[in-house]
């Protein structure tokens, strides 16, 4: 099994949320948060402002914690064909400067603010739908349901 510990960053603004456009190496497109690996050493707190810089160009401040998630992807739907555990640390954040670009050498080919009554027409990661409702619930135990993959829900 694989392991990623991940930070993402959940930014609304005036009913609109900052989502970034993955492409993989074969060409498949998503919507997703931006956000990504925690490096060795690192602060998810610290990654979380780091990520959303290098795949949105913009700078940010994290307003607070909304939750943790942590999923196991079976080995038969996971991109490496591996059984893989995610554990997310998601964050409210908010965008402070910048422009939005996309990630220089990177695979986030652009960053947009879009409706968040929108979102659900996106083939998008499932990250996108739990950041969501973290961010609209704020669950006492930080934690929520699993999203079910389906449709334009992609792992």
């Amino acid at each position: 099994m694989s392991f990623r510990l991940a930070a993402y960053a959940v930014c609304i603004e005036n009913g609109r949320v900052l989502l970034a456009r993955y492409v993989s190496p074969a060409g498949e497109s998503s919507w997703t948060l931006p956000g990504g690996r925690v490096e060795r050493g690192e602060d998810p707190f610290d990654a979380v402002i780091r990520e959303v810089a290098e795949e949105t160009g913009c700078t940010a401040v994290v307003d607070r914690l909304i939750g943790v998630d942590s999923r196991v992807i079976p080995a038969a739907e996971a991109r490496a064909g591996v059984e893989h555990q995610n554990v997310g640390v998601f964050y409210r954040v908010r965008i402070t400067g910048g422009r939005l670009r996309p990630e220089p050498n990177g695979d986030i080919v652009e960053s947009v603010w879009t409706t968040i009554s929108d979102v659900a027409g996106l083939r998008r990661s499932s990250l996108v739908d739990i950041g969501l409702s973290l961010a609209q619930a704020l669950p006492a135990t930080g934690h929520v349901d699993p999203v079910p993959v389906d449709g334009l829900i992609q792992h």
